[in-house]
């Protein structure tokens, strides 16, 4: 049976699923020199943010055949030198869409709601409701800075509460934007 390292915490469902088909050992506390030392134990290696995955790591894993990043991006991995050992190396980029494009709307409504003043003053007890009445966001222009999974979900969301959509994404066309409900446009450069 193949062998798992998660060096990262990662939601128990995920341990279930992967303890269906490997031994999993969960081991979130190691220091780069630890994973070193236990690597080449392991078949697969499930990562997060936390775990650097580094050449001297990758050197070490004389079984590893798979580093699994539980999220998007695999930055914290040496994936050039994984490619050389023929280590393959995942990541599971929609895995936190739902999650960051609901964050940023619930960001806006605090914000427009003016929701962390008005806890402090509660938590003060000087709570004067006329200063948190806020705006509403319906009919309000959103500006939009990349349209990739992330930001075409924020305005999906933004355009069902009846918002005006502003968009900067170099790489998208026209005819996309628009089926986004989007106009595209141009960030102002800084001057210096």
């Amino acid at each position: 049976m193949p062998k798992v390292l998660v060096s990262d915490p990662i939601d128990q469902v995920g341990i279930d699923i992967l303890s269906q088909v490997a031994q999993v050992d969960v081991k979130t506390t190691l220091s780069p020199e630890e994973l070193g030392q236990i690597i080449a134990d392991y078949d697969a290696l499930m990562i997060r943010s936390g775990t650097r995955v580094t050449q001297a790591v990758i050197d070490a894993g004389k079984n590893l055949k798979i580093i699994g990043r539980a999220g998007v991006g695999v930055d914290n991995v040496d994936v050039p030198a994984a490619t050389r050992r023929g280590i393959l190396v995942v990541n599971s980029p929609e895995g936190n869409t739902v999650a960051a494009a609901e964050h940023a709307i619930a960001m806006m409504f605090a914000l427009s709601r003016y929701i962390p003043d008005a806890n402090q003053s509660v938590k003060s007890n000087q709570w004067d409701r006329k200063s948190f009445t806020g705006v509403e966001v319906y009919k309000k222009t959103l500006g939009i800075v990349g349209l990739g999974k992330i930001g075409a979900h924020v305005a999906g969301i933004a355009r069902s509460m009846g918002m005006r959509l502003l968009a900067y994404d170099p790489f998208l066309s026209n005819e996309r934007a628009e089926q986004l409900g989007c106009q595209l446009v141009e960030l102002e450069k800084p001057t210096t």
